[in-house]
């Protein structure tokens, strides 16, 4: 083969392969598409919204996976909260503690989003289901309400500043609930105690296959997959690289250790300033609710002050593991809720959400 032929073969592949990224970079999608959609879902709500644009609001929640496992439906006297089962996860969640306690952090969000707009009102549970009713209830809490569309749950390292106390005295204060009792711990020693117990629950997660089939499921690795189906895990959220939608899963079998996610976990930890538990008074829906609702409190004040969460929850996911960290919190013999570390960190993507229309019933 001569040269000629070498160079013309060499630019053929060059076209090929340049066609080749450019359809794939096409299926991958946006960082840029990925952003503006998700800040229209987050937009400052106006003076005198609708209803349906406060329940935009409402879906600004943290949830697990970010099923979104929700519905909403709008009354003459209020708007109830449903679970939707449909978006359920059976294996990480088989009692659906983490649905209702999801349903009662969205509740927060109405509840707050509708007083700051001259709908006062309070929450209720009844017969598996959240409703806002109007009418009397607390007063606006503007700070809380202005970090609704700020706050995100950040999976990255924070800078291992501490929080003051006057700051940890606003934080338990804002997350007060009744039913509901809150564990701070800053301590190092102890804070490397609930570290073993991620690391602990999160080995055994990994090694359940049942367990990494229902996580990949909700994984999103692309822009456009995040943006087509507006829920899920979404990779660059969390600091890792985007990849084409049929890549993903198989990159995940194949480079996603336990060992590495262990070291993330213990490195995060590491960085944070604390550790918040919220321990509801009694193992039932309406107290998860309860406990969403005091987390999600927290989770605003904390935005309001210029700190970053994100939830640590496999020591509550693994019931073998709720034990002792109920004996570390000081609380033994109950069922731990939720575990969030908290402190000064950078800001990631936010996660998606699904259109408002598809979560109204």
């Amino acid at each position: 083969m001569n040269r000629r032929c070498v160079l013309t073969g060499g630019g053929a592949i060059l076209v090929a392969g340049a066609g080749a990224a450019y359809a794939g970079l096409r299926q991958i999608g946006s960082m840029g598409d990925y952003a503006a959609a998700v800040a229209a879902m987050r937009t400052v709500l106006t003076e005198r919204p609708e209803m349906r644009d406060v329940i935009r609001y409402a879906t600004l929640a943290p949830n697990s996976h970010n099923t979104q496992a929700w519905r909403f439906q709008i009354g003459p006297r209020g708007i109830i909260v449903t679970p939707d089962i449909q978006r359920r996860t059976p294996v990480v969640d088989p009692d659906d503690h983490h649905l209702f306690a999801s349903l009662g952090s969205a509740a927060e969000n109405l509840a707050l989003a509708c007083r700051a707009r001259g709908h006062p009102g309070d929450l209720r549970f009844e017969s598996g289901a959240v409703t806002f009713d109007f009418g009397d209830g607390p007063p606006h809490e503007p700070a809380l309400f202005e970090a609704i569309p700020r706050r995100q749950s950040v999976r990255a390292d924070y800078d291992g500043r501490p929080v003051s106390p006057a700051e940890l005295t606003i934080l338990t204060a804002a997350a007060l609930m009744p039913g509901v009792d809150l564990v701070v711990i800053t301590e190092p020693r102890q804070i490397d105690r609930v570290r073993d117990l991620v690391v602990a629950g999160n080995s055994a997660q990994m090694a359940d296959e049942a367990f990494m089939r229902e996580l990949k499921a909700w994984l999103r690795f692309s822009p456009r997959q995040a943006i087509e189906t507006g829920d899920g895990l979404f990779s660059a959220a969390s600091g890792s690289p985007v990849l084409p939608s049929w890549l993903g899963p198989s990159m995940v079998d194949w480079f996603v250790r336990a060992g590495s996610e262990n070291d993330k976990y213990s490195r995060q930890l590491r960085s944070c300033a604390g550790i918040a538990i919220f321990v509801s008074r009694q193992a039932d829906p309406e107290h998860w609710v309860r406990a969403g609702r005091a987390s999600q409190r927290f989770a605003l004040q904390a935005t309001a002050l210029g700190l970053k969460c994100a939830f640590i929850n496999q020591p509550v996911e693994v019931a073998a593991l709720r034990p002792e960290l109920a004996v570390l919190a000081g609380i033994p013999g109950r069922r731990p809720d939720l575990v969030m570390r908290f402190g000064f960190g950078p800001t990631m993507p936010f996660s998606a959400r699904r259109p408002v229309e598809q979560v109204m019933r």
